[in-house]
């Protein structure tokens, strides 16, 4: 397809109603959004143009039968005022391959990080300053063809928007080992970030919540057993000097910053274990204090800090310092802001904005 993309901009910005300094989560969207459709076929007609509301029919196979995926995605800005994104490519095979498992066409790799370079150059100015906030960036696909029937659509719509935000969590937070719900099961969709997952996930998290936790910890389907992920993370614990984290089997999303920990991790030194491992186990590491920390990894989140664990009737005390998760924290932001080196090659930085 012909990846030429074009530009229409807002007559004027919005920016300037924002205070960055007090950003509420999640509700307010830059000036515009990127568009691409797909239909005979094809996807075709790439463009940036005034944030607006989207003509949807009633019948919009979407809302029916739940072909909606998503990726999450932060920019921020380097030392020199530059826009970076961390891994963008990664974020597009893992749209495809979420895209597959529903049934919907890949899109483009090299088209989905392009409109992703013009439209945050275009949105430069709605980058938070401030260390550990960010342009939050929500690609994301669904299908758009009226009809209804059980089949895959043969028109969708991708799109990005952005919203600016502040830091996710900026206190230690307790975790909820669920015992009755699930996230994942073998041959579902736990490994493609398909919308569905986190329908399913609002009412045990609300529940979570009112018994003052601050995030569900998914444990396996069948057992109820093995830790999988955390609600908006996958999660890491050090047991007597071990990195380990649950192993991708088919029910955990293949976070991106989980892989740049783990790359991170191994490169400074670490011993980084891929692995099932229970919550009996993390029950007996804190009864004989061998569960020396443990942390959650995701775009949204950055690194939160874990510092207790609900199971049952037991409050699993994890730990109250960090050193390993704060390590972490630091070099990315470093990386991210240029004062580190980016011996990883993660970074694209955006230099020749839209204006």
């Amino acid at each position: 397809m012909e990846n030429t993309i074009k530009i229409t901009r807002v007559k004027a910005s919005k920016v300037n109603d924002l205070d960055f300094d007090n950003i509420p989560l999640g509700t307010i969207f830059t000036d515009h959004m990127f568009i691409c459709d797909y239909e005979n076929g094809q996807w075709q007609t790439p463009r940036i143009e005034p944030l607006d509301l989207i003509p949807t029919h009633p019948a919009a196979m979407a809302l029916h039968y739940g072909q909606a995926i998503f990726e999450g995605m932060k920019s921020t800005l380097d030392i020199h005022g530059n826009p970076g994104l961390i891994c963008p490519e990664k974020n597009g095979e893992r749209l495809n391959f979420s895209a597959r498992r529903v049934g919907m066409p890949d899109f483009p790799v090299a088209l989905f990080v392009e409109g992703l370079k013009q439209f945050v150059g275009l949105e430069k100015n709605w980058i938070p300053p401030q260390e550990g906030s960010a342009l939050y960036l929500r690609p994301f696909m669904y299908a758009d063809e009226p009809f209804i029937g059980m089949r895959a659509a043969n028109h969708y719509k991708f799109i990005i928007i952005a919203s600016p935000s502040g830091p996710f969590f900026t206190k230690r937070i307790s975790l909820h080992a669920e015992t009755k719900f699930i996230r994942a099961a073998q041959g579902g969709t736990g490994e493609a970030k398909v919308a569905g997952n986190y329908a399913a996930a609002i009412q045990p998290t609300e529940l979570a919540k009112a018994k003052g936790y601050d995030q569900i910890l998914w444990l396996d389907a069948v057992e109820h057993k093995y830790i999988q992920e955390v609600g908006t993370m996958n999660v890491f614990f050090k047991i007597n000097g071990e990195l380990i984290t649950p192993k991708l089997d088919g029910c955990i999303l293949n976070g991106i910053s989980r892989m740049c920990s783990i790359e991170l991790l191994r490169a400074r030194g670490y011993k980084v274990i891929e692995r099932l491992i229970s919550i009996d186990e993390i029950i007996q590491a804190s009864e004989n204090n061998t569960l020396e920390e443990a942390f959650g990894t995701g775009t949204a989140v950055g690194v939160a800090m874990i510092q207790d664990i609900g199971y049952k009737d037991k409050t699993i005390h994890v730990s109250d310092n960090n050193p390993v998760g704060q390590m972490i924290r630091g070099t990315v932001h470093g990386i991210r802001s240029g004062r580190l080196e980016d011996e990883f090659g993660w970074m694209v930085t955006i230099k020749n904005e839209l204006v």
